[in-house]
């Protein structure tokens, strides 16, 4: 059986984590991966249309999604999981819990990201419509030590694609693809960024 593993991407709200995810899907099922994808946005939009966004709330989905990584994981799928997770505490008890966890940061302003917002939460948020919403009244925790960081105000979805793929390439849990046109000083930089953190 292929090994799984879990890529959590995590990030404010509207800061690109829907998107890349999509586009890492098509990337991975395009190698031959068994791959599935899990979107907070959309858990919320079509399953749980009610739920807010109190941090007992969002704790409580947070650790639902986790259980379901950690599900495909052991079975050998490689699962995308996009949500915000704000909280340290709720992403390292999933990284202990599924074990082979890729934490991929998407650092973008909440200035930047309420630019880009469609939802209109960010505003909802602002007016007091939306309680403990992260970026507004609630906090986001940076992860300290993500295998990935992607600066998403500065690049586009493109650039992230290529980057998390290379490193996990780098972390032997996809194949290398032949041909590929990633820049070797690029490639340098993951390479020492995962030994210095342990990750390889």
């Amino acid at each position: 059986m292929a090994q799984g593993f879990t890529l959590w991407l995590t990030g404010l709200a509207a800061s690109g984590k829907s998107e890349l995810a999509d586009r890492l899907e098509e990337a991975l099922l395009e190698r031959g991966l068994d791959v599935e994808k899990i979107d907070e946005g959309e858990i919320r939009q079509q399953w749980l249309a009610s739920l807010g966004f109190e941090k007992s709330e969002g704790d409580g989905l947070v650790r639902f999604l986790g259980h379901i990584c950690n599900l495909l994981t052991r079975n050998g799928v490689v699962t995308i999981a996009a949500a915000v997770s704000p909280y340290l505490e709720i992403r390292n008890e999933l990284r202990g819990q599924i074990g082979n966890f890729v934490e991929v940061y998407l650092k973008c302003p909440a200035e930047a990201c309420e630019k880009k917002d469609a939802s209109g939460n960010y505003q909802r948020a602002r007016a007091g419509e939306l309680k403990d919403f992260s970026g507004v009244d609630a906090p986001y925790e940076e992860p300290v030590q993500p295998e990935i960081i992607l600066e998403t105000d500065q690049g586009d979805v493109e650039d992230s694609t290529k980057k998390v793929l290379k490193t996990l390439e780098i972390m032997g849990l996809i194949p290398r693809m032949a041909g590929g046109d990633y820049n070797e000083e690029e490639e340098e930089k993951i390479t020492k960024r995962l030994k210095d953190l342990g990750y390889i």
